[in-house]
């Protein structure tokens, strides 16, 4: 569990690093616009254009990543469960009879 709070703190650090360094490209474009210098302002919107699609596709990268790696752990905790069940048939109904008691209680208050 510390692994996943570390790479997520890493993944975070990282996107926050790439918009700081769009946000920088953006105010350079803006700067170079009211200057009205066109081979400048040129090579400003090629490198946000080229920071922008590196940035996006990066991002695209660690969605795809991320959405695999959260199917992969629900997977393996929906398996651990379904064996749990199997394993344990008279526990895993009586948690379920409680919780159902529980919650009925809580919405018969009501």
């Amino acid at each position: 569990m510390a692994k996943r709070n570390t790479d997520t703190s890493a993944r975070a650090d990282q996107l926050k690093e790439d918009l700081r360094h769009l946000s920088e490209t953006v105010e350079e474009l803006m700067n170079a616009t009211s200057k009205d210098a066109s081979g400048e302002m040129r090579d400003l919107r090629e490198r946000a254009e080229k920071r922008l699609k590196d940035t996006r596709s990066r991002l695209e990268a660690r969605g795809e990543r991320l959405y695999e790696d959260t199917r992969e752990s629900l997977s393996q905790q929906v398996d651990c469960c379904d064996r749990y069940v199997h394993e344990n048939p008279w526990a895993s109904i009586g948690i379920g009879a409680a919780a159902g008691l529980v919650v009925g209680m809580l919405l018969g208050r009501r």
